[in-house]
């Protein structure tokens, strides 16, 4: 980033020290605004700025009341950058590159010609021999059904004619999301009955009501959980391995500027291959100041939608919610490590 340095002005000395109680008062109200702001909607009532700054990212489950099978997690940590440079960081950042987060593929954009290229390993196998059989494991539209290729084989993984069909279906479902949002989205007609992903965005947020409630007017411009909204989404893919299988995942980011250098951030993902019917993530950070250097003081929010939390109780949800509460920690931390987010 280019920082312009103009010369400084000689002030009386009265005037500069008023400017500087000026300026320290402002800065704890920045402070102040955004820990008030973050205990308005969030299950962090209370941080210290100063001791978040120095340690790990503290994830928490959220709760909802959105469904049965919905589970959700929410973040709070400090990241020595300002807002727009943490933004950059995160548009830049490729999962892809950590092994342990069992991202195989990650891909901004719509082309998905790097399937025909996808590692040979058993969960990717097991999507090439589910494509290849049909499988109900799929979700996928009755005519996206008929797509995929009769007789086909899966012995050369997801090369061939499987890449071929997965990259037709991929790329209608990318191209109606950027016209029509998530309502555009054909149904899982794999499910009884059928799942509309535009319906679990939806009730995603429902369950959610504070969170909907400080993202309302942004989300409101996006197409998620709602038809096409006024702003342009940035598109991805991945593929990627969800207890051991192989998922092929669509999804979309949006950000927003707000009031006093706060952005809000959101990403959807609006498709999944298997197991995941839909997910958000949602981001809030705030300007904040750590020893005297600029900082962001982030919030984030993650929601999932999936078939196989709705049978789960007691035991067996709290340990459904530590599994993604140790996953999101992982992500985080090593993208703090990334951009020289951790201290």
């Amino acid at each position: 980033m280019l920082v312009i340095r103009q010369k400084q002005r000689a002030f009386p000395v009265a005037l500069t020290v008023l400017a500087a109680v000026f300026a320290a008062g402002t800065v704890n109200n920045v402070r102040a605004d955004a820990v008030s702001e973050l205990a308005s909607f969030s299950v962090f009532p209370k941080v210290d700025l100063a001791q978040l700054s120095k340690g790990e990212a503290k994830p928490l489950r959220s709760g909802s009341a959105g469904g049965a099978r919905n589970l959700s997690v929410q973040t709070a940590y400090v990241a020595p950058l300002a807002p727009a440079d943490l933004l950059a960081k995160m548009r830049g950042w490729n999962a892809a590159r950590h092994p342990e987060l069992k991202v195989y593929l990650h891909s901004d954009g719509t082309n998905f010609s790097r399937l025909q290229n996808a590692p040979d390993n058993s969960a990717v196998r097991y999507l090439a021999t589910a494509t290849a059989q049909r499988s109900s494991d799929l979700q996928l539209s009755g005519a996206e059904i008929k797509e995929l290729p009769e007789g086909a084989t899966s012995q050369a993984g997801m090369s061939g004619n499987i890449a071929n069909a997965w990259t037709k279906i991929l790329s209608a479902r990318a191209q109606a999301f950027a016209s029509g949002g998530s309502a555009s989205q054909p149904s899982y007609d794999n499910e009884t009955p059928p799942v509309k992903p535009s319906d679990e965005l939806s009730a995603l947020l429902r369950g959610q009501e504070k969170i909907r409630r400080q993202f309302s007017g942004f989300l409101e411009g996006t197409g998620i959980g709602r038809g096409g909204g006024s702003l342009k989404p940035e598109l991805y893919w991945e593929l990627l391995n969800a207890d051991e299988k192989g998922v092929l995942t669509l999804g979309a980011q949006y950000s927003r500027p707000g009031a006093n250098g706060t952005i809000q951030v959101a990403s959807a993902i609006y498709y999944a291959s298997s197991g995941l019917y839909a997910g958000i993530t949602l981001h809030q950070l705030w300007p904040v100041q750590i020893e005297g250097r600029a900082a962001t003081l982030v919030w984030r929010g993650d929601m999932i939608s999936s078939g196989s939390v709705a049978s789960l109780r007691g035991i067996e949800r709290i340990g459904a919610e530590s599994t993604m509460i140790k996953d999101i920690s992982r992500a985080v931390s090593l993208f703090r490590r990334d951009t020289g987010g951790s201290r």
